[in-house]
Formats: structure tokens, sequence, C-alpha cells
């Protein structure tokens, strides 16, 4: 992608959204620039990073400041796109003020908080890289490590998943064991329920090929913390080929998962995908998404 064509594409510095600029279901936003081939080699794509936040205001600047310094450093071209979940802090007002010494980082704001899957999709929806990837906000995984999923989708992967438990012992701060065990219980679920066979799909760290991002972002449903099983779930169900890779990871005790609540709500979304598959739901959105 042309440098100064990118610059201009995401509003350099300004961190504001363009009259009109939605969340858009049918994914145009995905389609805003032309699709290139995939015959170069990974130095001359394009690249985007969403970082969904909320009330981030204690620590997004020094996560800007990794974020940045590895887009700086990077062969490619690098936009990162902060998507603020209604804060009630001063995330958006530090992502704004950041941006005008950095052109390649612009911020999106949600109407009002509507969960990380929301957030996600919103970023992903807006991107212009060749390669879409998103990372918790506290980069539990060092954002260094997106050269392993980037290269998985060079190489041939649709969606390359970073993963906490193929070498665990990359993990340098375990989550709790509760948080371990109640994890070990959902993926138990999500085989049995989703037929979904990876070791860790919650780990906040993914990367797509804009093609799969076109297919699967414009027919997630859950906009909450059951987010990741449903767009694997879309992945798998369109036959695409996802790689999950091992990532350097390290526990982050600012956290806001509620393991009761938000663990049961969890399970229930898994019986809610399930639903939405058999009910056609997402053949609907398919069926838009080829339309475009």
């Amino acid at each position: 992608m042309n440098p100064s064509r990118s610059r201009s594409s995401i509003q350099a510095g300004n961190g504001q959204r363009s009259p009109g600029h939605q969340l858009r279901q049918d994914g145009t936003g995905l389609r805003e620039r032309s699709q290139r081939g995939w015959g170069d080699d990974l130095e001359s794509l394009s690249f985007s990073i969403v970082l969904p936040a909320y009330n981030e205001a204690a620590r997004i600047k020094a996560s800007l400041d990794q974020v940045m310094r590895y887009a700086g450093q990077h062969c490619g071209t690098i936009e990162v796109i902060v998507v603020n979940d209604g804060s009630s802090d001063a995330t958006a007002d530090i992502v704004r003020q950041y941006a005008v010494q950095h052109p390649s980082l612009r911020l999106i704001e949600n109407p009002g908080n509507r969960g990380k899957g929301f957030s996600v999709r919103n970023g992903m929806l807006h991107a212009h890289g060749d390669v879409l990837l998103f990372s918790d906000a506290d980069l539990s995984s060092p954002i260094q490590e997106a050269d392993k999923l980037f290269a998985a989708v060079e190489a041939g992967a649709d969606v390359a998943i970073g993963s906490r438990w193929v070498r665990k012992e990359l993990q340098v701060i375990p989550q709790p064991i509760h948080r371990q065990l109640l994890g070990r219980m959902f993926n138990l679920a999500l085989r049995m329920v989703l037929g979904l066979n990876f070791k860790d799909t919650q780990c906040g760290f993914k990367a797509f090929r804009r093609s799969a991002a076109e297919l699967v972002f414009t027919q997630q449903k859950i906009e909450r913390w059951g987010f990741d099983p449903e767009l694997l779930y879309l992945a798998k169900r369109a036959g695409l080929r996802i790689e999950e890779v091992p990532v350097g990871w390290a526990h982050s005790e600012g956290t806001r998962i509620n393991p009761l609540r938000d663990g049961l709500r969890m399970f229930a979304e898994l019986f809610q995908i399930r639903w939405n598959a058999i009910s056609g739901r997402y053949s609907q959105s398919r069926a838009i998404s080829q339309s475009l």
C-alpha cells in the first residue's frame, strides 16, 4: 500500500472519525481500498493493529509507546487503531494527544460501552491493512510477538491465533490457578459444543488475512467476552485455515473479567453461537458479505 495513501486514509494525527463513520456490518470499511495479491513478501504488506480500550488511562500511554516503537521499526506500513469503548476516564484524551505526534495512530469511539467484542469488530471493520491484528490494550502478549502471527499468515494461514498453552513455558507470569481451571473447563465446553479443538481460544492476540476478516467480522454477533470462540467457529465453518501460534504472555492483574458473572455469560454464549448457526443467522450474514 502506498504510504502517502495510508496516512490520508487513516486521517493522520487528528484522532477523529470522519462524518458518518459508524460500525458497518456489511464490511464496507474493509473494502475502502482495493484488494492486493499475496505474491509479495511480508515486508511489502501493510498491517493494522487494533487495541480495544475501556478505562485504560493508567496504562494506555505505556502500551502505545511500545506499539508505536514496534510500528516504527517494522519494515511494512502499520496503522494503529485504538477503539474507545465508552471509557469514563481520560483514555480517549490521552490517545488524541498521542496521535498528534504519531500520524499512523487514530481513535475510534464506540457509541457507549458495548463490550470488547463490539470494540474489536468496530476496529477491524474500519482497518486498512492487508493483515489485521487485534491485541489486548495491556499487551499481555508483547507486541513483538505479532511478528509470529504475521509470519503465519504470510505462510498461508487465513487466521493466526496466539496461544498460551502450545508452549506454556513462554508464560512469564501465569494465570492464577482458579483462572486456569475455569479456562480448562471452558475449553472442554468449546470442544463439545462448537467442535473447536484448539488449546487456547481466549488469548487476546489474533491476526487475520484481510479476506478472512471480511468474512468473519461481518458475521460476528457476540459483542462481549465470548466473541473469540464465535470468530473461530465462523472461520472453521467457512473452511479457513487457522494456525495456533505459541506466544509469550504475562498475566495482568488489571483484567476486568469477573470469573463468575462473565464466565457464566461466556458459557451461555457458546449455546447462542450454536443456535445462531442452526437458525441460519450466520448464513444470512455470509450472503450479505459475499454480495459485496
